[in-house]
């Protein structure tokens, strides 16, 4: 089965979640530009953020040729992502547990044909 579904799903994911942890590090950067301690958390939260998303977009690869191991790694980065930066995430982290989760559950039609 080709998968294209979950690896165009997953690959939409990762790209919507690169631009939500750069809006995540830009909100971050102003937060600790008018802070008195000059630092935010919400800026390592978005460089998470963009380790999960490139963690997502390595899992829609993965899918093609080992759904269940892109699946998971999909689930991570949907999870982790949402956790790291929670609104920002809400887009990428749907597209990434759609994909993630037709990765684990879909069975294969030619595996059900020989076996």
């Amino acid at each position: 089965m080709k998968r294209t579904t979950e690896f165009v799903l997953g690959l939409l994911g990762g790209i919507f979640g690169f631009i939500a942890a750069i809006l995540a590090l830009v909100v971050g950067g102003v937060d600790a530009a008018f802070s008195s301690s000059g630092t935010s958390e919400v800026i390592g939260l978005g460089w998470a953020a963009i380790l999960l998303s490139i963690v997502g977009i390595v899992g829609s690869v993965f899918v093609k040729f080992k759904p269940k191991f892109g699946g998971i790694l999909m689930l991570i980065s949907a999870i982790g992502g949402v956790i790291s930066i929670s609104m920002f995430y809400m887009l990428p982290g749907l597209l990434l547990l759609i994909a993630g989760l037709m990765g684990v559950f879909r069975k294969d039609k030619t595996a059900s044909l020989q076996g």
